[in-house]
Parts: C-alpha cells; structure tokens; sequence
C-alpha cells in the first residue's frame, strides 16, 4: 500500500500545490473585484480545476512521449487523443460531482461559516478533495494498464 500511496502522491501531488494556489488566488481576486461570494466560488472552483488538469495532462502527454521516445514512435494527434480518453475515465464521475456540486456549495459556505474566505476556500478545497479522490483513484487504478499504455 505505501507504493500506491507514492505513486498517487507523485501524480496528483504538484497539480493539488498548483490548485491550491490558483484557487485561493482567484477566489480573493474574484471576490475583491465582484463582492459575490457566488461568483467567488465558481471562479475558485473553475480556476482550481483548470490548474489542476493542465498540470496532470502536461504530465499525463510527457510520460506518453518518453514510453513512445523508447520505441522510437512520436506522439501524435491519435496520442494525445488517447491522453484526453484516460484522463475522462479517471476523472470523469469524480469531476462531475465535484466541479457541479459539492466543490462550488463548499466553496461558498465555508469562508461564510469560517468568516474568512482564504481559511474558508483551503477547508473547501480539502473536504471536496476527499470525496473527489476516492472515485477517481480507484478510476485510475482499474484504467492504467488498458488507457495509459501507449507502445
């Protein structure tokens, strides 16, 4: 188990850093510049998501051009199509749950609740990441052998 946990670490590990600031970042400026604290939460959770998934498929499409580098195969169209396939099935019912529902209510309650909106968007983004991994990991444990293959 703690090889998992590593490997798991290792793969989500700077998208959740980048996330974390890009979310308490634009929720503060979203929230300077709009005073809404509805607005606030869906630009954090979007803004969030958008760090995060950048950052695993630039690691998902590095990984596929080294295996295919080893063989002497370039990545191609086909390939990153490939890359965008994966990453649905590892994310795709975690994501939707979380990005329409459960991310966004925390996000606006909690820096009510905490009267402070960064301690408020950090609680959010760990308690929604909690019920966010649990699918997904155990999507991209059943998927990595047939999705994430590429030679």
């Amino acid at each position: 188990m703690k090889i998992k946990i590593k490997e798991w670490i290792k793969r989500y590990g700077w998208a959740e850093v980048i996330s974390l600031m890009l979310t308490v970042l634009s929720s503060w400026l979203a929230f300077k510049l709009t005073n809404s604290k509805i607005t606030t939460a869906l630009i954090g959770t979007w803004i969030g998501n958008i760090g995060y998934f950048g950052t695993i498929l630039i690691g998902d499409i590095l990984l596929a051009q080294k295996q295919l580098r080893s063989i002497d195969k370039p990545y191609s169209l086909t390939t990153f199509y490939k890359n965008i396939r994966a990453l649905l099935v590892e994310f795709g019912i975690a994501e939707l749950f979380d990005s329409l529902f459960i991310r966004p209510v925390l996000m606006y309650y909690l820096p009510i609740w905490m009267d402070n909106l960064s301690v408020g968007v950090v609680l959010a983004k760990l308690l929604a990441d909690i019920t966010f991994y649990i699918p997904a990991i155990v999507s991209y444990e059943l998927s990595k052998k047939k999705l994430r293959n590429f030679e």
